[in-house]
């Protein structure tokens, strides 16, 4: 048997000369998956409402742990109040293959659906997804389409309600409509509701947002006395300031609209929709598929109040009206 001797010099250079690949392997960090989300929306860039609702989902998916520039890529799209520009958006979100889009309003879903069967899609706040073909049921969508549908097609008698008795003595009652698909429906229930309280309404339309000025008009030569002002996606502040400026008593079906010095706003809570939007993308990302996913409703309406347009307009808020409010303005 032959003995090796080695010297500790001898061992520790034949030791340092011995392959490091090992040690490097454990020292390499697997690649960081990079999630692709898209967003589309009919508002502008300029629309505060609409910033306001993409700035809750974004901070929503940073809550969740996606982070932009490290493991996120948000492609955002915005229409800037033409909804004939959504179609050519969704094919452009589409062809870039990202793992989830969300869409905020139903034509912007509409033009998702039209242009992909596969890639799964989120709805922000959505009216009335069975009636429109987005999903199967509420429980059990079946296909690409999940989200949270913002029930603002079935509360327009409470709307006109709560309007009628902060202004009972307005009786001609402006709507203020879009292209929106469903505006229509809910302008058909308006007119029934309306004529059981004795009040009359005046469906406007405004096309874009470049046609509120000219809708405003309308509504002083139809002697309108208060106003409602219909969910749109592309709603934003000239409304509220048009609104004020005409002196006409209003309520909106968006939260936010109150703080914009909108007088009374009866919705749910759309900035709360958009983080729970951020919510369903997250499960998707992780695995879960659009067609098990039921799609959410608000469980509560929420009632706001602007004392300070109030008493510009000239009005006292009933306070039948301000005990039911969530949340008043002074």
């Amino acid at each position: 048997m032959t003995i090796l001797h080695v010297t500790r010099r001898e061992f520790v250079v034949a030791l340092s000369s011995a392959p490091a690949w090992p040690v490097a392997a454990r020292g390499q960090q697997q690649p960081v998956k990079v999630w692709r989300v898209g967003y589309v929306t009919p508002a502008s860039a300029a629309d505060q409402v609409s910033v306001a609702l993409f700035d809750a989902f974004r901070l929503k998916l940073q809550d969740l742990g996606y982070v932009e520039g490290k493991n996120l890529r948000l492609d955002v799209r915005r229409a800037e109040g033409d909804y004939a520009r959504l179609p050519t958006l969704a094919a452009d979100l589409v062809s870039l293959a990202p793992d989830v889009i969300v869409a905020t309003s139903s034509p912007a879903t509409a033009a998702l659906q039209r242009a992909t069967s596969s890639t799964p899609i989120v709805m922000a706040a959505i009216n009335d997804p069975i009636g429109l073909g987005f999903v199967k049921s509420l429980a059990k969508p079946g296909g690409n389409i999940t989200g949270l549908s913002n029930l603002s097609a079935d509360f327009t008698a409470k709307s006109l309600e709560l309007l009628h008795v902060a202004v009972p003595n307005a009786k001609r009652i402006a709507v203020l409509m879009s292209p929106n698909p469903l505006h229509e429906a809910v302008v058909k229930e308006a007119y029934t509701v309306a004529a059981a309280m004795g009040l009359t309404i005046i469906p406007v339309m405004a096309r874009t947002p470049a046609d509120l000025d000219d809708a405003f008009t309308t509504m002083h030569k139809e002697s309108c006395d208060s106003l409602v002002v219909l969910s749109d996606p592309r709603t934003s502040r000239k409304i509220v300031e048009l609104a004020n400026e005409w002196r006409l008593p209003a309520i909106y079906q968006a939260t936010g609209f109150a703080d914009m010095g909108g007088l009374l706003t009866y919705s749910a809570n759309f900035p709360e929709m958009f983080r729970r939007a951020a919510i369903y993308v997250n499960k998707i990302l992780k695995g879960a598929s659009p067609a098990d996913l039921p799609v959410e409703q608000p469980t509560r309406l929420e009632l706001r109040v602007n004392l300070k347009t109030a008493k510009a307009l000239g009005l006292t808020i009933p306070d039948s009206i301000l005990v039911r409010a969530d949340e008043v303005i002074e």
